[in-house]
């Protein structure tokens, strides 16, 4: 997931030139990106399968508080006596037939929180679904343990993800021109702009810790380590809450991350994961206008 990755030891000169091709994306990082990407999609998928065995989310340290769910997902019957799926978040009812609460299984529709295509296993299997995601869960772990560590020792944090002051100063701009699709070319291409900084630092230092934290709260096994530190979270439901809402919440930044790849080159950027090579487009030149006239 740790896409667009460059090293500035590797960047060229920044000066203007014409297209050429540089080092952009070490081995260890190439490795480390596919392997998040994998893991945490596959964590979503099982976390879906095992949200189906219980579509509810609850704040508190119980579910038999007797306090109603804050978000809901089920099926019912409409005035006509019809089956629909209903998705309740707090106090609003949605009618989400056919997507969740009530969706298309063997060619039937069948009760159910997310549908099939979205979950792993696709059946209602909640043990096979709870052994995909611990196993993809640890994985992650160590995974993005390597890469913090890499990070870490290569200087790649301090150099490439800590915002300058310069960067504070571009934020306005930053997001002006990612509203009007402009993205930078030539030797700026080669660096990360003050958004992508402070979304990479967000993302590895902010919700991936928040999520092994409320997995951890959610784990009796693990929770007994240190018994009632889930009540820092505000109790085991509202972990599994969190939980819930941190994996959307990284979905949304996949999707971010997807679009902005896609809409800067997908060939150019998918080959620099795999390759590490990127072809940085040449700088459109100005011609000074002021001297023609002399």
């Amino acid at each position: 997931m740790f896409g667009n990755e460059s090293d500035a030891s590797l960047d060229p000169r920044a000066e203007p030139r014409g297209q050429y091709s540089y080092a952009r994306h070490a081995l260890i990082v190439r490795i480390t990106h596919w392997i998040n990407a994998l893991a945490l999609a596959l964590l979503f998928m099982s976390g879906l399968q095992i949200f189906n065995a219980h579509p509810y989310l609850y704040w508190g340290q119980s579910s038999y508080s007797r306090r109603p769910a804050v978000v809901a997902i089920g099926a019912t019957k409409n005035a006509g006596g019809q089956p629909i799926g209903v998705t309740r978040i707090l106090s609003h009812v949605f009618d989400t037939t056919g997507v969740l609460g009530l969706s298309h299984e063997d060619g039937q529709l069948s009760e159910r929180g997310f549908p099939s295509w979205i979950t792993i296993p696709s059946v209602r299997w909640l043990a096979m679904a709870r052994r995909w995601h611990f196993f993809f869960a640890w994985l992650l772990v160590f995974n993005g343990s390597i890469y913090l560590i890499y990070s870490i020792l290569g200087h790649h944090l301090g150099r490439d993800l800590a915002p300058t002051r310069v960067d504070w100063r571009s934020i306005g701009r930053s997001i002006l021109d990612h509203l009007r699709f402009r993205h930078p070319v030539g030797a700026a291409s080669t660096r990360y702009n003050v958004l992508q900084k402070l979304t990479y630092l967000v993302v590895i230092f902010g919700l991936l810790p928040l999520m092994i934290l409320t997995g951890w709260a959610m784990s009796p096994r693990l929770d007994s380590i240190i018994p009632g530190w889930s009540s820092v979270l505000g109790g085991r439901q509202s972990a599994r809450t969190l939980h819930f809402l941190i994996a959307w919440t990284l979905v949304a930044f996949v999707l971010v991350h997807v679009f902005e790849v896609m809409i800067t080159g997908v060939w150019n950027n998918v080959r620099s994961m795999i390759t590490g090579r990127y072809e940085v487009a040449p700088e459109p030149v100005t011609r000074d206008v002021s001297h023609d006239r002399h």
